[in-house]
């Protein structure tokens, strides 16, 4: 049976109160199949189209954007469908910020807002991402921003996700790739 949706404010209790900051990017034993349980149906729903109520508030936005651009690397890691709300993230991205929700939410949240910009396999969109990075004023944010324009300005995208949704690796993608460190 599939978990009933979540509410936006179900979304920020887990991702800023249940999990350590550590565990947004590194995922602990079970963390993957939690969220698949407890979020997948919220994600497909909001896949299928935004509810007013996900629009309301800047923390309604916020958490909008978590379900389409965080979740789904958990939901569906190490598949195509990690990245398939990627393109929803980011149109959700850019009307938050348009409307101003990212600098109505405490700063130690607002990078989420911009996740969407330094996860887009899209030059103009990682410029953006490292604008909004350098006005954040994180430098650690900042460091990941500028790593991930630079992948997409020599490659148009990202070599790691190549085998994962069945493109072939150039040559010089192989050469990254098998650099330490490579890939995010």
């Amino acid at each position: 049976m599939d978990a009933p949706l979540c509410t936006p404010g179900e979304i920020l209790t887990f991702w800023f109160e249940e999990l350590q900051p550590e565990h947004w990017f590194k995922s602990p034993p079970g963390l993957d199949e939690q969220c698949q349980r407890r979020f997948m149906s919220t994600h497909l729903a909001l896949a299928r189209g935004i509810p007013p109520l996900w629009r309301e508030t800047p923390d309604n936005r916020l958490a909008a954007i978590i379900v389409l651009d965080q979740l789904p690397r958990n939901i569906y890691r190490a598949s195509p469908l990690a990245f398939a709300t990627d393109s929803l993230a980011l149109r959700e991205a850019k009307l938050a910020i348009a409307a101003g929700a990212d600098l109505a939410t405490p700063a130690e949240r607002r990078c989420f807002f911009y996740m969407p910009f330094e996860h887009a396999e899209n030059l103009a969109e990682q410029v953006q991402s490292v604008k909004l990075f350098t006005e954040l004023a994180d430098a650690h944010y900042l460091d990941f921003a500028i790593r991930h324009h630079e992948v997409i300005r020599l490659f148009g995208r990202f070599p790691h996700r190549n085998e994962m949704i069945g493109r072939t690796s150039t040559a010089a993608e192989e050469a990254y790739l098998s650099q330490p460190g490579a890939g995010f």
